[in-house]
């Protein structure tokens, strides 16, 4: 993805200056809704090396592969608390346009957020 292009997770910043730097691993997430958007512009990019490094390892899933069918178009946060980010992320696959909304917990591990779990629905 071009560094200058706005940042997939809708902050209205350039891909470099928010979510990239954290992909890149210049700046950690400082707070479980800056690791949710960031996560969120991983999948839309296809880093999934920076999605396993966030995932909590008891949780985190043996296979990463994205679905080349999936292409993520939105992002709104609906509800941010603490540990608790609340989401709705929008995607067209195959053409077809759809929502998936969750109820996301996080939790600092070792000074840095990680993802742990999510309710979707």
């Amino acid at each position: 993805m071009p560094l200058q292009r706005p940042c997939p997770c809708g902050s209205g910043a350039t891909y470099d200056a928010c979510c990239g730097r954290l992909h890149r691993g210049a700046a950690q997430a400082a707070t479980a809704e800056e690791l949710m958007r960031s996560r969120y512009a991983a999948y839309a990019v296809g880093d999934t090396d920076y999605l396993f490094r966030t995932w909590h390892p008891r949780t985190r899933p043996a296979d990463l592969s994205p679905d080349p069918a999936l292409r993520w178009t939105g992002l709104e946060i609906v509800d941010s608390a603490d540990e608790r980010v609340e989401f709705v992320a929008s995607y067209e696959r195959d053409g077809v346009a759809g929502e998936m909304r969750e109820r996301s917990r996080f939790e600092r591990r070792a000074g840095r957020w990680v993802y742990v779990d999510g309710v979707v629905g």
